[in-house]
C-alpha cells in the first residue's frame, strides 16, 4: 500500500496562468496599499486591492507585529475590510510586491481567499511588470469550505 494520500497535482504558478494583465483600479489600489504597509521588521511590503461583483474595491496592507504571529498579510487585510462591510465575495484580487518573481499568497491566505471566491482570479505583479495569475483554486489545490447549515454548523465541503 502506498503512503500518498492525494495524486493531486500542484499547478505550476510560475507565470501568467491566465494570460491577464491587472485591472488598472486594482493595480492603484494595490499600490497604495503597499505605501501605507507596516513592515519595520521584514521589511518586505505587500499591498492587495480586491472586487466585489458589485464593483466595491476593498485595499489592505500587510501589518507586522514584534509578536511574529500576530501579523497580518494584505491579502487578509483586504478580505477583512470586504467581510467588515458586509461583502461576502469577490471576483478579482491583486497582490503587489517588489519581490522578483511576485510574491503569492502565503498558505494561510490562500485558504482566507478560497474561504470566501475559490473561482476568483488572481494577478501578482511587481514593479517589473512581472505577473503570476491565476484563480483561487490554482493557487490552493483540494482547498475546503464548510457548508453553512441551518443549524449553524458546518460540513466540509470541496
Amino acid at each position: 500500500m502506498s503512503d500518498v494520500i492525494s495524486t493531486a497535482r500542484t499547478p505550476d504558478l510560475s507565470s501568467d496562468r491566465l494570460g491577464i494583465t491587472p485591472d488598472a483600479e486594482l493595480l492603484a489600489g494595490a499600490q497604495a496599499a503597499f505605501a501605507k504597509a507596516y513592515a519595520p521588521y521584514s521589511k518586505f511590503r505587500v499591498g492587495a486591492a480586491l472586487r466585489t461583483a458589485d464593483g466595491q474595491v476593498f485595499r489592505g496592507a500587510n501589518v507586522e507585529n514584534a509578536s511574529y504571529g500576530l501579523g497580518r498579510c494584505a491579502e487578509q487585510s483586504s478580505i477583512q475590510a470586504m467581510a467588515t462591510a458586509g461583502g461576502r465575495d469577490f471576483t478579482d484580487i491583486v497582490v503587489y510586491s517588489e519581490a522578483t518573481p511576485p510574491a503569492s499568497p502565503c498558505g494561510a491566505c490562500r485558504q482566507v481567499l478560497y474561504e470566501f471566491s475559490p473561482d476568483a482570479r488572481i494577478v501578482c505583479v511587481n514593479p517589473h511588470g512581472d505577473i503570476v495569475s491565476g484563480l483561487v483554486r490554482d493557487f490552493l489545490p483540494n482547498g475546503f469550505r464548510l457548508e453553512q447549515r441551518d443549524d449553524g454548523h458546518g460540513v466540509g465541503t470541496e
